[in-house]
């Protein structure tokens, strides 16, 4: 079956639904054994008040500074050569993600090391959870991209034999219309599924059970914790509003990379030759 390759209108309508909304927790000291189970049958928990007011101005003004001061050493990826870029504006309308950031700067590297955050990992992980990719990603007013739906260790940057746990920070709201997440709930325990190179590395269109689609809006400073295997993905921000929000990949400290050939196997149609 081909893929679906409509205006962005018409993929927002046809791929993701807006009718089923995510139940969230009040903060991170609600996760007990209870959330804990919950998390293992749905693959994900969504989490309010995970950073504070001045944590998330504080990552904004970070943000900001490697966008348009001074990267530090930070990756930029751009959607437009950054000489066609004349002004602030048409920089931050280019800017699809910030990568390498923790290192870059401490403001952002403190959340990445969020005490309350880290005891939730190693008791979900069962294992001291450590950081193995951290990306801002921005999806600016009339201009954010989609993210087609995907599992985000069909990345090789982050296949491991282990389940990795993504975290996913609102700095901004996110809403129905600017582009929050949306997820397949339990979808994790499905297991690994082919990946292909389409609008984006993702799952095939045709694979998604949109039926069974729920969104996760976010207020800023609420969070989605989510298995690697989760079938997620974020539609266009067809709105007026900025979405801003930082991602960070966390491993157990146990985990090991799989080789070429196992990620291969598991990740692709290597095995079947399906198509999409």
């Amino acid at each position: 079956m081909t893929i679906h390759n409509g205006s962005a209108e018409d993929i927002s309508a046809k791929l993701y639904r807006y009718d089923k909304i995510a139940g969230k927790l009040g903060s991170l000291q609600e996760i007990g054994e209870a959330a804990a189970a919950d998390y293992s049958k749905q693959g994900f928990l969504a989490v309010e008040n995970v950073l504070d007011e001045r944590q998330i101005e504080a990552a904004i003004a970070a943000l900001n500074d490697l966008m348009f001061v001074d990267a530090k050493g930070a990756h930029i990826q751009f959607t437009k050569p950054q000489g066609e870029l004349n002004t602030l504006e048409e920089r931050e309308q280019a800017i699809r993600k910030i990568s390498r950031y923790v290192d870059a700067d401490e403001r952002l590297g403190a959340i990445s090391r969020h005490p309350a955050l880290m005891e939730v990992l190693e008791r979900l992980l069962g294992d001291k959870p450590v950081l193995v990719q951290d990306m801002a990603l921005l999806k600016p007013p009339q201009a954010g991209g989609e993210k087609p739906w995907h599992q985000d260790m069909a990345y090789g940057t982050l296949a491991y034999n282990r389940a990795v746990i993504g975290v996913w920070i609102a700095l901004d709201e996110a809403c129905l219309d600017n582009g929050c997440m949306h997820v397949i709930p339990g979808s994790h325990a499905e297991g690994a599924v082919p990946h292909y190179a389409m609008r984006d590395w993702q799952i095939c269109d045709a694979h998604i059970p949109v039926e069974r689609d729920v969104a996760v809006p976010l207020a800023p400073g609420g969070a989605l914790l989510f298995h690697g295997l989760l079938k997620h993905g974020t539609p266009f921000n067809l709105s007026a509003k900025r979405r801003r929000a930082l991602q960070l990949h966390y491993a157990a400290e146990s985990a090991l990379k799989l080789r070429p050939q196992e990620y291969k196997l598991i990740f692709t149609n290597a095995m079947t030759d399906a198509e999409c």
